[in-house]
């Protein structure tokens, strides 16, 4: 009887041990690094990385036609032996991809264009096959409003833009594109996610010099068979009227949200995103979803929607799965006045990785402070693997991290240019 029973009581106890270790709070630690690395190129979103067989390639820049900035021809990749190789990087070493050119909206991709995250197909054992999350910005005067379709823009009361009176705000999209060479040229898909102009924020309301509505900076992981992607929702939750207009109702739909796309659609994506409903992904890729509450700031602590010139927000997440706390781990920044000014970021954890079961996708730990620079403005923060062996061997990369790693972000302090560097080295426990 013994002999039965001590294996069953064992099991239990062990049952016991680890659903206490599931529910313990992962922790952390910043460590100065011993040399501070400081990427050399053009970062404005989130960066999006491969392995390429024994290669790291990462994807930096902007490509395409914007009314306001001016057309850019800044998308490049660059390859090395491991990340901070890569980071390291002269820019004039970087190459440039074959991106799309616009075309006129009835006929396809048009605006500027970020690469923000890349999926690389595993049933391609040559390593060859890429998709790219973009995330995509027009404005009224490059996609003007089209009554017949209900695609584009309208200028009328639109809110102004970054660069004051004379620009309008712009309008942010998500879509993919696909590479068959390792990322060398690309293919445009289509846009996945987007809101249409019922949802812009307007005149005199919209006070933020952000954007008008849409969704924005993706950052996608893998779960079962889906791509989840975390992405920002600047939308109004229902239709826009300057005479109805609810700012608690603004900010009850906005925040960090997340969709999902089936692995199987990715060569025909096109509108085939799902949104989050509260209970199940069955929103429509245009529809009106649901953030994640967890994620949100509240009201009573300062917290509001994103037209607004005052309130805090968190916006463009980062995602990442970590082999060693077994967690999701989830960097953002945090918006506190117009343009996205704010000066720190922050951490969340999810410990359950699948993302598809019950509310998985919804539960996260109420964000932590990472890191605080007073004063000065973080953007962009994420976490890449270091040029440890272990990193290497394990093919780490933004979507997937061990028990250290190191922290970038792009940072402007006071009187100087922009910088997108890593200073720090994360340790979990």
């Amino acid at each position: 009887m013994k002999r039965i029973l001590y294996p069953i009581v064992l099991m239990a106890l062990l049952q016991v041990l680890y659903s206490c270790q599931s529910h313990l709070k992962p922790s952390f630690r910043l460590i100065p690094a011993q040399k501070t690395i400081y990427f050399k190129g053009t970062v404005d979103c989130n960066m999006a990385e491969a392995w390429i067989k024994d290669t790291f390639r990462i994807f930096s820049g902007k490509q395409g036609e914007d009314p306001v900035w001016g057309y850019a021809d800044q998308l490049r990749f660059a390859s090395g032996d491991n990340a901070d190789s890569v980071f390291n990087t002269k820019w004039e070493n970087y190459q440039k991809p074959g991106i799309p050119f616009n075309v006129s909206p009835a006929e396809g991709l048009h605006g500027a264009v970020w690469f923000e995250t890349v999926y690389k197909d595993i049933n391609d054992k040559s390593d060859r096959t890429l998709y790219a999350l973009y995330h995509n910005e027009n404005y009224p005067l490059n996609y003007p409003y089209r009554q017949n379709t209900g695609d584009g823009y309208s200028s009328e009361n639109w809110p102004i833009g970054l660069l004051g009176d004379t620009t309008l705000a712009a309008v942010c999209r998500i879509g993919i594109m696909k590479s068959a060479d390792a990322g060398r040229t690309w293919t445009d898909k289509g846009i996945i996610l987007e809101d249409k102009q019922p949802r812009m924020i307007l005149k005199p309301d919209n006070t933020s010099i952000n954007f008008a509505g849409g969704v924005g900076d993706p950052s996608a992981v893998v779960s079962g068979e889906f791509l989840y992607i975390f992405y920002s929702e600047y939308g109004y939750p229902g239709v826009y009227d300057e005479k109805s207009y609810d700012p608690e109702k603004e900010w009850a739909g906005q925040c960090i949200s997340v969709a999902r796309i089936s692995l199987n659609d990715l060569d025909d994506p096109a509108k085939k995103a799902k949104r989050w409903d509260g209970n199940n992904f069955i929103i429509g890729y245009d529809g009106i979803g649901r953030p994640v509450a967890s994620l949100q700031i509240p009201l009573e602590k300062n917290g509001g929607p994103t037209s607004s010139a005052t309130a805090k927000f968190y916006w463009g997440p980062s995602v990442s799965w970590n082999t060693y706390l077994r967690s999701w781990v989830l960097l953002m920044a945090r918006a506190e006045s117009p343009k996205w000014c704010g000066s720190s970021i922050f951490i969340s954890f999810n410990r359950h990785e699948d993302l598809g079961a019950a509310l998985n996708s919804q539960d996260w730990s109420e964000p932590e402070l990472l890191l605080d620079k007073p004063g000065d403005i973080v953007w962009y923060p994420s976490l890449q693997p270091t040029a440890a062996a272990e990193d290497i061997l394990a093919k780490n990369s933004c979507l997937q991290m061990g028990r250290k790693a190191r922290l970038y972000y792009k940072w402007f302090p006071k009187g100087q240019n922009d910088k997108y560097l890593s200073e720090f080295e994360i340790e979990f426990k």
